[in-house]
């Protein structure tokens, strides 16, 4: 009894501490917030008129609450529009921006009920409003409908703006432009508001815009004409790169692979111009709830609730958290609704083969190649392009490097076979270490197939002869996608001109029993079979991958409602399938199928000798 009872003092200790720390933390954001309103104090006593108009112009969210009233969504009331913490941290990028005189460009990635749409539509009116006149702008939305709500705000904005801080020779408010039911003009500044709709394109097309509110971009669909990143770049390319020029994509997740997750991933990166702004359900205000019991609720907490409160956040944020997750069926549905982070957002929607969270497990192994250059020998084919091989640095060149070859390892070297064309497939050219699995170097481009063969032959040469493995069906089979590349019985002719100089390809045992054929033929069958190993590979981290365009090609997988695999409209996979064969090749080692492997020294260092 007396070990009970030291248990229980224990675990009431415990419990005391987390309470105390509780209470500062709600302390430490009281201190927080009031420094932000005296911050942000709008009133000045015996300010004039144009003392308060000038103010307008200079502070953004002086404005926000002097001239901008929105309807509150708890009470439907229309208030002045006091910014809430996410919306200020938001604010204060796009002012940074604007301060540094740089052109604002976002992509924000949205939870639920924080207002950002709200933010970027009043922000573009300050601007509107008080910083240009002439300065159009566009709002566009998956949906006409929802374009035309975006647009109400600035109805209700202009109807209620005070006259003594207007700056403009006619009252505030919206009037049509020209009689056009899509445009409308604010009136004494001349700068136009137009509607558009992802599903009405041409209705936007070819205008004069300085600022572009992308809303829902996860959601748009394809046209027959157009896909969203088409559409997107004809807005953007429209929009002069200059100060107080404006776009902003913002949208909650829809799933991975779509437009919308490329380029919020390429933007995380640094890739684009962008910045990438997520806000987290608990830093929205309203997603917190009482805790009658402190010591239930912590017992109750699992390893995820935890890891929260090791974030820093409160006991009542958790307990929200808490209760609103036994609306779900599923931790990810919650997730996904309500994410604290953008991989949470981007949680797998059911028709991608490879889960989200293992495909950013494997891209913490992605960087920079340490050398990009091409891989050369004393000629372009033949036996003498195998002669003399040796790597030339080259910023333009195809062929990335991220482990130049060692004497005391040997290599996989798969290639995928696409086309000659810029429209045709890729092809791809990937170098695998074995120990462990891992990509070292990668060639992609388009080429005919015979200097392809080559110097797929002359990169493996470089790493000590490395096994050779074509994916063969291009090399076999007619043309494809009306691009005019080899016969049949070119291809074939290629291969077996390689195999009389190059020693170490992969050879498949023929279906009917008869004589091994180079290269590895992909059918439905063998397909669903080197899937299969890759997502157990991608799944439980088994090689290493180096390059974020294969893991973009992983997210853009799906299967289709036929059953089969393939990338999603508009996107590749050749990269994806240079792995799944150079990882099933290291599979057919590791089953010591030896006889695969000419080069002895393979097998050896494979372990299969």
């Amino acid at each position: 009894m007396g070990e009970n009872a030291d248990v229980a003092g224990t675990a009431g200790a415990a419990i005391e501490e987390v309470v105390r720390e509780n209470a500062r933390r709600h302390e430490a954001r009281r201190q927080s917030a009031a420094r932000e309103a005296v911050a942000r104090e709008v009133e000045m006593p015996g300010e004039s008129a144009h003392v308060r108009r000038e103010r307008c112009r200079r502070d953004f969210l002086y404005w926000a609450e002097t001239c901008a009233r929105i309807k509150d969504k708890m009470s439907g009331r229309m208030v002045p529009f006091r910014l809430n913490a996410p919306q200020r941290r938001v604010a204060a990028l796009l002012e940074r921006e604007r301060g540094a005189g740089r052109p604002i460009r976002m992509i924000m990635l949205k939870a639920r009920q924080w207002g950002g749409s709200t933010l970027v539509q009043m922000y573009m009116a300050w601007i509107q409003c008080t910083q240009m006149e002439n300065w159009h702008s566009l709002i566009c939305a998956q949906v006409g409908k929802t374009s035309a709500s975006i647009r109400g705000m600035y109805d209700s904005m202009l109807a209620t703006y005070p006259d003594e801080l207007w700056d403009g020779d006619e009252p505030p408010r919206l009037t049509r432009y020209q009689g056009q039911e899509l445009i409308r003009e604010i009136a004494g500044r001349h700068c136009r508001v137009t509607l558009g709709s992802a599903e009405s394109q041409d209705a936007v097309r070819g205008a004069d815009y300085a600022m572009a509110h992308l809303s829902e971009v996860a959601f748009w669909k394809d046209t027959p004409r157009s896909t969203p990143a088409d559409f997107i770049r004809a807005i953007c390319g429209a929009i002069a790169l200059a100060p107080l020029t404006m776009v902003v994509l913002e949208s909650t997740a829809n799933g991975v692979g779509n437009y919308f997750h490329s380029e919020w991933m390429r933007s995380e990166r640094g890739e684009t111009d962008k910045i990438a702004v997520f806000v987290p359900w608990h830093e929205i205000e309203i997603y917190s709830a009482p805790v009658a019991d402190a010591a239930a609720l912590w017992e109750g907490m699992d390893a995820y609730e935890r890891d929260l409160w090791e974030q820093g956040l409160t006991l009542e944020q958790i307990n929200w958290y808490h209760c609103k997750r036994r609306e779900y069926p599923t931790h990810q549905a919650m997730m996904a609704e309500y994410p604290g982070t953008p991989q949470e957002a981007f949680a797998n929607t059911g028709a991608n083969v490879f889960a989200s969270a293992a495909v950013e497990r494997l891209r913490h192994g992605c960087n920079e190649p340490s050398a990009v250059g091409e891989i050369c020998g004393c000629a372009p084919t033949g036996a003498s392009a195998l002669r003399g091989v040796r790597f030339n640095v080259d910023s333009t060149g195809g062929l990335k490097v991220w482990e130049h070859p060692r004497s005391d390892e040997a290599y996989v070297v798969a290639v995928d076979v696409g086309g000659r064309s810029l429209a045709s497939d890729w092809s791809v050219v990937a170098v695998m270490g074995t120990r462990p699995a891992r990509v070292v170097a990668q060639w992609r481009g388009h080429t005919d197939h015979d200097l392809l063969t080559w110097k797929a032959a002359a990169i493996a040469r470089r790493y000590n002869n490395a096994l050779l493995v074509f994916e063969s069906n291009t090399l076999e089979s007619s043309p494809a996608g009306g691009d005019a590349e080899e016969s049949p019985d070119q291809g074939a002719y290629i291969l077996h001109e390689l195999y009389e100089h190059y020693p170490n390809l992969y050879f498949r045992q023929a279906p009917d029993g008869g004589m091994p054929r180079p290269g590895f033929h992909t059918n439905r069958a063998t397909k669903q079979m080197i899937i299969t190993e890759l997502i157990a590979a991608v799944r439980d981290g088994t090689y290493v991958e180096r390059d974020h365009d294969a893991c973009d090609e992983l997210l853009h997988y799906c299967r289709r409602p036929n059953g089969s695999y393939g990338a999603r409209a508009g996107y590749h996979d050749d990269i994806l399938m240079s792995r799944a064969i150079a990882l099933h090749a290291l599979a057919d080692a590791s089953r010591s199928h030896a006889s695969v492997y000419a080069d002895p020294d393979l097998a050896r260092f494979l372990g299969c000798g």
